[in-house]
């Protein structure tokens, strides 16, 4: 059964944004009067804590604060939330990231190929319209037949919710998609929802575990960022990801032995 359609995770997978995350969770905590800096190392190990609301409050539990001072402070995780995310929307707008190299390649070519896109984040619609805005112009959300976030599921990646629902929504089984990931949660998430699963890290992730993924690569490469050692390394046709690779390497040809039997007379 051939590929119908390719599922993207959204920050570390379409972009490296946590950079620009981290940024601004920095600044909602400054316009709030709050001493909280999160530095790099801090937001790397707050990344294994899936969702933005869900760090700040993982941050809020670690700071050893009385039962009253803990509450107050957990109530003010949505207008922090909400700050953090206009802070993000307006460093994307200024051009800041850039799409992951072979994103916009292989959009456009399983576009053209007539699958269907989707995307399957933890993060919330305002930051994924604001990065395929500012990364694909104004058409960039439209190319996706579904933006599923993690607010449309009751549980959030690792759990497999927000794939399911972006396979129930185009009505396809695992076996005609293949998911994108750059995370240890993602993997998972994709895992469990039984999809074939191409990861590709970054800094913020490339020192998790990713034994399940059934084709890591350090990006998806492009004709002006070719990937050493393939064609022929883990690719089979060129020196980045292509839809008719990438088919070949999710339904590989069936090799059978012909065997021709003689009958003695």
């Amino acid at each position: 059964m051939s590929i119908q359609a390719l599922i993207f995770d959204v920050d570390g997978t379409l972009a490296d944004t946590e950079e620009l995350h981290r940024q601004a969770f920095n600044a909602a905590f400054a316009d709030a009067g709050l001493r909280w800096d999160w530095n790099r190392a801090r937001y790397r190990e707050l990344l294994r804590v899936t969702g933005g609301k869900e760090r700040i409050a993982h941050h809020i539990d670690t700071l050893g604060l009385d039962e009253l001072d803990r509450r107050a402070a957990l109530a003010r995780i949505p207008a922090l939330h909400a700050a953090k995310t206009r802070h993000y929307a307006a460093l994307v707008a200024q051009g800041a990231v850039p799409l992951r190299p072979g994103v916009a390649r292989l959009l456009r070519e399983a576009r053209e190929a007539g699958l269907h896109l989707a995307i399957a984040s933890t993060t919330s619609p305002a930051n994924v319209e604001a990065l395929l805005v500012a990364t694909l112009g104004p058409q960039g959300p439209g190319l996706f037949d579904l933006i599923a976030c993690g607010d449309l599921v009751r549980h959030k990646k690792p759990a497999p919710d927000v794939f399911e629902l972006v396979l129930r929504t185009l009505g396809l089984d695992a076996d005609e998609a293949v998911a994108f990931e750059d995370s240890a949660h993602g993997l998972r998430a994709a895992r469990a929802a039984g999809l074939w699963t191409v990861v590709t890290p970054t800094w913020w992730t490339e020192d998790e575990r990713f034994a399940d993924a059934q084709l890591l690569l350090p990006h998806l490469g492009d004709p002006g960022q070719p990937l050493s050692g393939e064609p022929g390394g883990s690719l089979p046709d060129a020196a980045w990801l292509t839809l008719q690779g990438l088919e070949q390497l999710r339904h590989p040809p069936v090799h059978c032995e012909v065997r021709q039997l003689y009958q003695g007379v």
